[in-house]
């Protein structure tokens, strides 16, 4: 699929996309002939062979594979070669069910070009091809990669601020909620296993998230690390700007993954005291229940001579006896406490 940034059509993650854009805020899709002159970045998605042989052979880059971008050492995601930054970091993508997946990213940077490489549709590109075709201050290299992580600490910080969001609603549901009477426990029980399930797809889209910033926090330092002039001249002080709320934004995450590790065993110690009042309840009825099955044994047994048997009230003493030793042990645990 080709198209024009700024498009609103729905791409095709498992099609292939190149856009150029210049320094003019123009942009283009098609690469046949050659590069159009002043390319201030060149954004590939699913890049086919053909794609990458075009933009390697016209800018003396070399694009790297979906392989290459997935590896997890620091020295496959940050390198520098002939002046050339080669950087890959994992991004949050929408998956297929409403949900949250990480696929890798790369970004070949100089001080004439930015390449992209990425293997999803991601919001925060549109965002900034849209800038690009709108504000000029932006229209180089480094700071088009300055907007897209920038972009990213954004999109970042609001999925971090929609799922604490969530996790004071499970707290206020777990806490605040009035306990239901005996008679809806499993009603109860149902909404424990519900906000369990509930925290731990949290946990998962907080995991995932942790991914994405400790990747920008290990390529955002490593360019400002490097002092290139063309780098430090105009955006450097942006960049480091981003740096700082990679810091905070991974120490919001740490609170909120440890406020989700203390509502899993909230909800878990919940769960298994329902399950120990069951148990309890059980116990009882079992308990109460074995007095007057004795009596009614004795009663039901076959001796000759019972005194009972000749009495006019006999069968109603027999009945209240059987009464009485259900009452009085269900009397002696609700004095004790026990229920």
């Amino acid at each position: 699929m080709r198209t024009f940034a700024g498009a609103d059509a729905v791409h095709d993650t498992r099609a292939s996309l190149l856009t150029i854009y210049r320094d003019s805020g123009e942009a283009r899709s098609s690469h046949a002939g050659a590069l159009p002159e002043e390319v201030i970045w060149i954004d590939l998605v699913n890049p086919t062979d053909e794609e990458k042989t075009f933009v390697e052979s016209h800018t003396n880059l070399r694009v790297p594979s979906f392989e290459a971008l997935s590896e997890i050492e620091s020295s496959s995601r940050l390198i520098v070669d002939h002046g050339v930054i080669y950087l890959s970091t994992p991004l949050v993508a929408p998956g297929e069910a409403g949900d949250y997946q990480l696929t890798p990213a790369g970004f070949l940077l100089s001080q004439g070009m930015l390449v992209t490489v990425r293997f999803a549709e991601l919001p925060s590109f549109k965002a900034v091809a849209e800038q690009v075709h709108a504000d000029e201050s932006i229209r180089s290299s480094v700071g088009v990669f300055t907007a897209l992580v920038e972009g990213f600490v954004d999109r970042g910080a609001d999925i971090l601020e929609h799922l604490s969001g969530e996790l004071n609603d499970i707290s206020k549901l777990v806490f605040r909620t009035k306990p239901r009477r005996r008679r809806n426990m499993a009603r109860s029980n149902e909404r424990l296993r519900h906000a369990l399930a509930s925290i731990g797809i949290i946990g998962e889209r907080l995991s995932v998230t942790r991914d994405v910033f400790l990747g920008l926090d290990r390529i955002v330092p490593f360019v400002l690390g490097l002092k290139h002039e063309w780098i430090m001249a105009e955006f450097g002080h942006r960049l480091e700007a981003v740096s700082k709320d990679v810091a905070s934004l991974n120490a919001f995450e740490e609170h909120l993954s440890t406020k989700v590790q203390f509502l899993l065993d909230a909800v878990l110690g919940f769960i298994n005291i329902a399950q120990n009042d069951l148990f309890k309840i059980l116990t009882i009825v079992s308990v109460v229940g074995i007095p007057p099955t004795v009596v009614a044994g004795i009663y039901g047994m076959n001796f000759k001579f019972m005194p009972e048997l000749n009495w006019a009230w006999g069968y109603p003493f027999g009945l209240a006896m059987i009464a009485l030793s259900t009452i009085i042990p269900l009397i002696w645990f609700k004095w004790r406490g026990w229920f």
